[in-house]
């Protein structure tokens, strides 16, 4: 809409900054129900089982558990469920403002701890996918090794504009770093979402893995994300109000999967 035609007193690139924001919250909000979904789903499947002394029912619901006489596997895989429980709940609380403003110092510690567990379980990922045959298909090995690699570079980024101070920056890449540490989450929500839509019977996918919607989710789930995440940062940059509300519609529209997605896995948890 020209000025000319503007309502008196009504500032369009407010409107549009303002339309972006609420965009963003509106994907937040189904995200953080949906990862506090998954992390009560990780403790009452994996470590509610294991106090109860079943830990072999884990290999009933992991593509690859633990495998006998692999001990550090076993271990990688067990550091690898406590942090996926750990970083779930952080990694929400880290992008509160309202949490950042009122509990600095429990900010920058859970920050330490968050790019600390992002290390730790990206090793501990690689670790089980290259020792272990029975992980996989070579593209989902090639897209979770990927990933893997993506969070350290980015949980490194996050660090590293941290200690010099350049806080918008480093607000940046830690959202890059919540983004690739959410990828496991985001396949969960893509397929349920996808499940969704199609009925039940999604197309292209196979038990192994192997199919091509398998390889495409395999992928998305971390690219996507990203991708959205960048337009997003080029949005809030740019001036013009078209591209912000744009931005703000697709936005939206991933929201609108997001909740699908993560409504679709939560009560599949839930009431299992």
């Amino acid at each position: 809409m020209s000025d000319t035609l503007a309502a008196p007193g009504w500032d369009g690139r407010r409107a549009a900054q303002s339309a972006l924001q609420t965009s963003a919250v509106l994907w937040f909000i189904p995200a953080m129900i949906g990862q506090w979904a998954f992390a009560y789903h990780v403790a009452e499947e994996y470590f509610a089982t294991a106090l109860a002394g079943n830990v072999g029912a884990w290999n009933e619901r992991l593509f690859v558990g633990l495998v006998e006489g692999d001990l550090i596997g076993n271990i990688a895989l067990v550091v690898h469920l406590i942090i996926a429980f750990v970083v779930t709940i952080g990694g929400t609380l880290q992008l509160i403002p309202q949490v950042r403003r009122a509990a600095p110092v429990f900010h920058r510690w859970n920050g330490r701890l968050y790019i600390l567990m992002a290390f730790v379980t990206s090793i501990a990922a690689l670790y089980m996918i290259w020792t272990r045959d029975t992980f996989g298909p070579d593209s989902l090995e090639l897209s979770v090794s990927l990933n893997a690699v993506l969070i350290m570079v980015f949980a490194a980024m996050t660090i590293r504009y941290a200690m010099a101070r350049q806080i918008d920056v480093h607000h940046r890449w830690a959202l890059r770093t919540f983004m690739v540490m959410s990828g496991v989450w985001f396949m969960r929500v893509m397929y349920a979402c996808l499940a969704i839509v199609t009925g039940g019977d999604i197309p292209g996918t196979e038990d192994d893995m192997s199919g091509p919607t398998n390889l495409v989710v395999n992928y998305a789930s971390f690219v996507l994300p990203l991708v959205v995440l960048e337009l997003y940062f080029f949005a809030k940059r740019n001036p013009s109000a078209a591209t912000k509300v744009a931005t703000a519609a697709i936005v939206s529209l991933c929201a609108i999967g997001t909740g699908i997605g993560a409504f679709g896995t939560s009560m599949a948890w839930i009431m299992r």
